[in-house]
């Protein structure tokens, strides 16, 4: 006789457990064998309380079935959920993830005077002038020189980045990070990149390949996190 396949597996780590919920079972399955396997394992009164993290795979919870969810995994339990993180986006996640961060494609030249303001990412094809300025609350691209100023993560986000075909700016700004031009003369064969160095605490500008290691979120898609 073959084993029942478990629905729920819970794995140890330093920070507490992992608890993952098979994505293909009912959700009625899956709550009572984890009610099962959290009578059997909870912590005694005198031991901390244990931190869970849920990882639901393509599934989504309604919100009463969530709140069942918490029930089983509670603090009366010697549990507390950390987090609930589901691998499913809704359309209305969506659609906001896509206003919020999709590339504005811009294709026109930012003369001196002229300030170009962006809600997402900025991709401009064409050059910043002396006196003219972009801004982006996202990331900016630049197929272009780059000789203004430019502000990336505008509303505070330390993880943005400028990169231009030309790199002298007048100013570099990301978040509240300010930085002048390099100090040395670019040779317009490599594109280049300005991002802040949290060790060195300030903006760094360097090859555009250095991305590929200090950004290295930028080769994947960041999950949908339900915080507890």
């Amino acid at each position: 006789m073959l084993d029942k396949k478990q629905l729920v597996t819970i794995k140890g780590t330093r920070e507490g457990l992992i608890l993952f919920i098979d994505e293909a079972c009912s959700f009625n399955e899956a709550i009572t064998e984890l009610h099962d396997k959290i009578n059997s394992s909870k912590p005694k009164p005198d031991e901390p309380i244990v931190s869970v993290t849920v990882k639901l795979g393509n599934r989504y919870l309604k919100t009463e079935q969530e709140e069942r969810l918490r029930e089983i995994i509670s603090t009366e339990n010697r549990f507390e959920i950390y987090a609930i993180e589901s691998d499913v986006v809704l359309k209305d996640d969506a659609l906001r993830w896509k206003e919020n961060s999709e590339v504005k494609i811009v294709n026109q030249i930012i003369r001196s005077g002229q300030v170009l303001n962006i809600t997402g990412d900025l991709l401009l094809i064409g050059d910043v002038n002396p006196g003219g300025k972009v801004i982006a609350t996202g990331n900016v691209y630049i197929m272009g020189n780059l000789y203004g100023i430019a502000h990336a993560g505008v509303n505070g986000d330390h993880n943005t980045f400028i990169i231009a075909s030309y790199m002298k700016p007048t100013q570099l700004r990301i978040a509240n990070y300010i930085s002048r031009a390099p100090d040395y003369e670019s040779e317009g064969v490599y594109m280049e990149c300005g991002l802040i160095d949290e060790e060195q605490d300030k903006i760094i500008i360097d090859r555009l390949q250095v991305l590929a290691r200090k950004r290295l979120e930028l080769n994947g898609f960041e999950r949908r996190i339900q915080n507890g």
